[in-house]
């Protein structure tokens, strides 16, 4: 169960900088900043649930390696962000070292 809220966690963690994003219209401003402190709300119980029973260390990267890649697709996806080889290489292997720290687990 402990994996499962830390994968929602890191889910979760993506909203916020959409969050962020979404604030920086002047229209959604305040909609925006309210998504973000929602998500951040949610994402941090989550991860503080999953740290019962994951290390630290694990958990946080994890937590922050699913959000920088969503995050990554997102921007990617929505905001028309940059995409190249190398970043996309980047964010693999971002993945790849949270995917060895599970397997190390």
């Amino acid at each position: 169960m402990a994996w499962l809220y830390l994968i929602l966690a890191g889910l979760a963690e993506i909203g916020w900088p959409v969050g962020l994003k979404v604030s920086q219209a002047p229209e959604t401003r305040w909609t925006g900043i309210a998504i973000a402190v929602g998500f951040m709300s949610v994402s941090g119980f989550l991860l503080w649930l999953a740290q019962r029973q994951i290390p630290i260390g694990t958990a946080y990267a994890v937590w922050t390696g699913i959000g920088a890649a969503g995050t990554f697709m997102v921007g990617v996806l929505y905001y028309g962000d940059p995409s190249s080889f190398m970043r996309y290489l980047g964010v693999a292997l971002i993945v790849a070292g949270v995917v060895v720290l599970k397997l190390a687990h």
